[in-house]
This record gives structure tokens, C-alpha cells and sequence, in this order.
């Protein structure tokens, strides 16, 4: 739920902070947008690639590796100083997106009891609803109050979290060798 959250999250909040960015930046507003269509880039690039890629990994390394992409993304694009530099970071932030639903929806049947993989598979996806509803309207506050930066830190603080919650949690689970 975690990871889906900061997943939500991040999507959406540069669509509040689009003014606060193209100041930033010092770019214009319809470019800052440009932002969000890189992102966007950035997951349907990713879902397949990590897919065809990752599929003999471990899924708990999976998980991790994917939230530590996802980190580094958001961190990024805190970081990111200029135009360029942002829309770099929001297409590396929005890679892991799909792959980690894909990934920690199939986790949560491995590990749900007989019967309830349903369940388990719409508590992975909670996360989004959350974010949408707690996670956009709290980052998009953070980043008009406290600067547009401190929203994405926020999100990779997120990241951090899931990746502890995973490992503290996930057991280790072989990859599907006949992928």
C-alpha cells in the first residue's frame, strides 16, 4: 500500500506544483506540463522493459530495486536545477510505476491465504485511492508552502520507507524460472 501510495503520489502532484516548477525553472508553464508527459514516457517505457528484463529476478529484489529506482527518480527531481535535468528525472521516476503494481500484486497472491488473493491484490492497489485523495492534496500543500522541491523529497521519503517495509517484511521469493 506504501509503495502505492508514493506511486499515486508522485503521478499526480506535479499537476498542483506546475506553477511553483515553471518558476523554478524558469520555464513556462506549458513546458513545466512537459514534465508530466515525460513521467508518463517513463511508465510506458518501463512496465514492458522491466518485465521482459526482470523476470527472473526475485520478486522481493525485484520489489527493492524497483522502490530504489523509484527513489532516485524523486530525488532527482528535487534535485534537478534546470529543464532539462527535471524531465530526465520525472521519465526515470515514472520507470519502475507499472512494474512494481505488476510485481507486488503478483507478491501479495504468493503470500495471501488460500481464497483471499483478491483481497490481497486490492490492498496492493489501495494505495492509489489513498494518494489520490491524501498523498496529491498533502504534497501539492507541501510543495506551494514549503517550496515545489520538498514535495518529491517527501515522495522519496515514501520510496525509503516501502523499500525498509519490504525488506522487513517480503520474504525472500524465487522468481518464475519459466518466464
Amino acid at each position: 500500500v506504501l509503495g502505492g501510495f508514493g506511486i499515486g503520489t508522485t503521478e499526480f502532484v506535479t499537476m498542483g506544483l506546475l506553477p511553483e516548477i515553471a518558476e523554478g525553472i524558469d520555464v513556462s508553464i506549458p513546458a513545466a506540463g512537459h514534465t508530466i508527459s515525460a513521467y508518463a514516457l517513463g511508465v510506458v517505457v518501463g512496465a514492458p522493459t522491466i518485465a521482459v528484463l526482470g523476470s527472473r529476478v526475485p520478486r522481493r529484489t525485484m520489489l527493492v530495486a524497483l522502490m530504489v529506482l523509484f527513489v532516485v527518480g524523486n530525488a532527482a527531481s528535487a534535485l534537478a536545477g534546470g529543464y532539462g535535468l527535471l524531465t530526465a528525472a520525472r521519465l526515470l521516476a515514472g520507470v519502475p510505476h507499472g512494474a512494481f503494481f505488476a510485481v507486488a500484486s503478483i507478491v501479495a497472491v504468493d503470500l495471501a491465504e488460500r481464497g483471499r488473493s483478491g483481497r490481497a491484490v486490492s490492498q496492493v492497489m489501495l494505495g492509489i485511492p489513498l494518494a489520490t485523495v491524501v498523498g496529491v492534496p498533502a504534497a501539492t500543500w507541501l510543495g506551494q508552502n514549503l517550496g515545489w522541491r520538498s514535495a518529491y523529497w517527501a515522495v522519496a521519503a515514501v520510496g525509503v520507507a516501502t523499500v525498509l517495509l519490504v525488506l522487513a517484511t517480503v520474504p525472500r521469493l524465487s522468481a518464475d524460472e519459466g518466464a
